[in-house]
């Protein structure tokens, strides 16, 4: 296995992968048509098997302190894609990938990383055992019929019915809110400092 930095002839291979890797987790929905470009500088990572991507890591990093990460003081870095095709997971491939950017991480003299990832249990072991900190949460709510909707969310266009809605709990009461909704997921902040 080869890992290597992302060039764009890389991109179809890329977004095959990561649909594959995120079609079992909590991130199931979140397809992408195009890889997704970054304000700030990146370092994007590739694990090539047999000529095509079996694992990626996308990494931006700040060169202004809190305008890519949410927390933390100092200049940090967010993960955010890390993933690994279905038939190539258990191998080692995502701690390798995050070994490479770590080593780049550090040589530019960022002091964390920080990732946002929902409650997939194995997902949040891997962070835990590559010594990620579990330091935030939240609530992913998602909404998709009337009757979830119902008091919550309404449109003001008439004829524009809402058939499906996504939002944020901050709040106190997140046992009311995981009753309330079918489909909730608990968003981690994990965070790893040098």
């Amino acid at each position: 296995m080869e890992i290597r930095f992302y060039r764009p002839e890389d991109e179809e291979s890329w977004l095959r992968c990561r649909i594959l890797a995120f079609l079992n987790t909590a991130y199931y929905d979140n397809v992408l048509r195009a890889k997704e470009t970054y304000d700030s500088p990146s370092i994007e990572l590739v694990a090539i098997e047999h000529n095509q991507i079996v694992g990626l890591l996308d990494i931006e990093y700040e060169i202004n302190e809190r305008t890519v990460c949410s927390r933390g003081e100092g200049l940090g870095s967010m993960i955010w894609h890390v993933a690994v095709h279905p038939d190539y997971r258990r191998k080692g491939i995502a701690s390798q990938l995050l070994c490479s950017a770590e080593k780049i991480v550090k040589s530019k003299g960022i002091n964390r990383i920080e990732a946002w990832t929902r409650d997939d249990r194995w997902v949040n072991e891997w962070y835990e055992k590559n010594n990620f900190l579990n330091v935030e949460s939240y609530l992913h709510v998602f909404m998709n019929d009337d009757q979830e909707m119902n008091d919550v969310i309404k449109s003001k266009v008439s004829g524009l019915y809402l058939v499906q809605a996504f939002g944020h709990y901050v709040g106190e009461n997140a046992e009311n809110i995981k009753q309330r909704f079918k489909r909730v997921h608990e968003c981690l902040c994990f965070e790893k400092s040098f």
